[in-house]
C-alpha cells in the first residue's frame, strides 16, 4: 500500500482515510424525543481522531510535541505564563496542593498540622490531598442558589494554623473570588481555584474581567470526558509565579530538581559541577530530588486531542451558556417548586451544569426518579456533605483531622434536596426542551 511513498505521503492518506471514518462512522445521531439525555458527552469531530492518530503513528507515547503546543497554547488562553499538563484533574489538585509544601516557600509552606479553608460540598478530590499529607481541612458552610462557600463565615474559619484556601468554582458558577482574594491577600493565605468545572468562567475583579484559575496563586483543570473539553484523561496547572510553577513541575515529575524537560541534558551547562544536599560534589543533576514527587505526566496521545479540543473551546462555552438559558426561562413558571440556580455576581460562568433544589413539600427522590424514568440523567451534587461519608468515619469518631465551622446546615439541605441535569454542548434546543417538559412534569406530580 505504501510502495514508492514517503513516510510523510504514507502518513497524509492514513490520516486522510482517519478523517473519512470519523465521519462516516463517528458521525452524531440525530436526536428523538425520548432518546437517553445524558448529563455530559464528547463533542469531537474528526479533527481530534487525526490528531490522535498522527500522535500515535510517532510513537513517542510520553510527553512530547503535542504536549508543548497544549500546554502554550492553554496558558496563552488564560492568559498566564506557565501551564503543566498532567494526567487528570485529580493529580491536578495533587500537584497544586503538594506544591504549597514545598520548602522552597519558607514560612509560608503548609506543614502537617495546619489548615485549608475549604467547603464539604463538592468533590473530594478539591480536599483528598489535603487530608493524605495529614494537614487539616476546615469545613465552611455554602450558600443556595450559588452553591459555593459562604463568605462571611470566613474570619470564622481562620485560625493562627491557617495556611491557604482550596475550593473548586461549583459546575462552572464562580464562587465570590473578590472577597476570598481579598481575604487571603489580607491574611497571606495561598488561593488554590479548583477549575476543574469552570473552564471558560469569567469574573471581573477590580475593574477587570478574568478567566476563573487565573485570580488565585494556582488554577487547575480536568480533561475528564464530561468535562468542558476533554482527553480522555488529563489536567492541568498554572500559575503566574515562577517559584510556583518550578515546585509545580517538580512534583508532577518525580520530585527531580532539574528542569531539562524529557529527551534534553545539561541545558543549564552545570549537569556535573554542582553540591546538592549531602550527595557528592559533581553528581548528575538529572538525578537530583527536592521533593517527594511522582509521574503525573500525560501523554502526547492526549494532549494531540486536547490541541484539538481547545481551537473548539470557545464554541463550546457559548453553547453551554444558550442551553443553561434555554432551561432556566422554561423552567421559571415552575420556580415555587424548585430553586433555579443564580450566577454569582459579577460573573459570566461557563456552566457545567444545571443545578435544582426542591422546595419543602417537593420530595426529590420521586422528583428525580421520574425524571430519569423518563430517560434523562440526573446527577447528586457530588459528595453532598463529604464529612457524612464512610471515608470520614474514622475522623469522625476521633474528633480529629478536620474541622467543621457552624453546622454546616445549607450543605446538608443541597445533600437532601438538590440535584442538576447537563447543559453540555453537544446538546440541541430540542432536547434541553424535552428535559424542561419532563422536569415540569415531575414536580406537578
Amino acid at each position: 500500500m505504501f510502495e514508492n511513498k514517503t513516510e510523510n505521503e504514507a502518513r497524509a492518506e492514513i490520516l486522510e482515510l482517519v478523517k473519512e471514518y470519523c465521519d462516516k462512522f463517528h458521525a452524531k445521531k440525530e436526536y428523538r424525543e425520548g432518546d437517553r439525555i445524558s448529563y455530559a458527552s464528547r463533542v469531537y469531530d474528526s479533527a481530534e481522531m487525526t490528531n490522535l492518530v498522527d500522535s500515535s503513528l510517532e510513537f513517542w507515547l510520553t510527553s512530547g510535541r503535542y504536549t508543548d503546543e497544549f500546554e502554550k497554547n492553554f496558558a496563552k488562553y488564560l492568559g498566564v505564563r506557565y501551564c503543566s499538563l498532567v494526567n487528570s484533574g485529580s493529580s491536578a489538585n495533587l500537584v497544586a496542593f503538594m506544591t504549597l509544601t514545598s520548602p522552597l516557600l519558607g514560612d509560608r509552606r503548609v506543614k502537617r498540622g495546619d489548615e485549608v479553608i475549604t467547603v464539604a460540598c463538592g468533590f473530594p478530590t478539591t480536599v483528598t490531598p489535603v487530608i493524605q499529607y495529614g494537614a487539616v481541612p476546615v469545613f465552611v458552610d455554602v450558600t443556595i442558589p450559588q452553591y459555593n462557600i459562604d463568605v462571611t463565615q470566613l474570619e470564622a474559619a481562620l485560625s493562627d494554623k491557617t495556611k491557604a484556601v482550596m475550593i473548586a468554582h461549583t459546575l462552572g458558577n464562580p464562587f465570590d473570588l473578590g472577597a476570598v482574594k481579598a481575604f487571603c491577600e489580607k491574611h497571606n493565605l495561598w488561593l488554590v481555584e479548583d477549575n476543574c468545572d469552570a473552564l471558560g468562567s469569567r469574573y471581573t475583579i477590580n475593574g477587570e474581567e478574568k478567566l476563573t484559575g487565573t485570580v488565585g496563586d494556582i488554577g487547575t483543570s480536568s480533561f475528564y470526558p464530561p468535562h468542558h473539553m476533554t482527553m480522555g484523561e488529563g489536567g492541568a496547572v498554572y500559575t503566574d509565579n515562577p517559584v510556583l510553577n518550578k515546585i509545580i513541575r517538580s512534583f508532577r515529575d518525580w520530585g527531580r530538581d532539574c528542569v531539562c524537560p524529557s529527551g534534553h541534558d545539561n541545558l543549564c551547562g552545570h549537569r556535573f559541577d554542582k553540591q546538592y544536599g549531602e550527595l557528592p560534589l559533581g553528581f548528575d543533576h538529572k538525578y537530583v530530588y527536592s521533593h517527594f514527587g511522582y509521574n503525573l505526566k500525560a501523554t502526547d496521545m492526549q494532549a494531540a486531542i486536547g490541541c484539538a479540543q481547545l481551537e473548539k473551546f470557545p464554541s463550546f462555552v457559548e453553547r453551554r451558556r444558550h442551553n443553561f438559558d434555554r432551561l432556566k426561562a422554561a423552567l421559571s413558571d415552575v420556580s415555587d417548586k424548585l430553586i433555579l440556580p443564580e450566577a454569582c455576581p459579577d460573573s459570566r460562568p461557563s456552566w457545567f451544569g444545571f443545578l435544582m433544589t426542591c422546595r419543602e413539600g417537593v420530595d426529590r427522590k420521586k422528583v428525580v426518579e421520574y425524571i430519569e424514568g423518563h430517560n434523562v440523567q440526573t446527577r447528586a451534587l457530588f459528595a453532598g456533605n463529604l464529612t457524612k461519608h464512610p471515608c470520614f468515619d474514622e475522623m469522625r469518631a476521633s474528633g480529629e483531622g478536620f474541622r467543621v465551622v457552624g453546622d454546616l446546615s445549607v450543605t446538608d439541605r443541597i445533600m437532601n434536596n438538590t440535584f442538576w441535569v447537563g447543559v453540555y454542548p453537544g446538546m440541541t434546543d430540542e432536547m434541553i426542551d424535552y428535559m424542561a417538559k419532563i422536569i415540569k412534569e415531575a414536580v406537578a406530580q
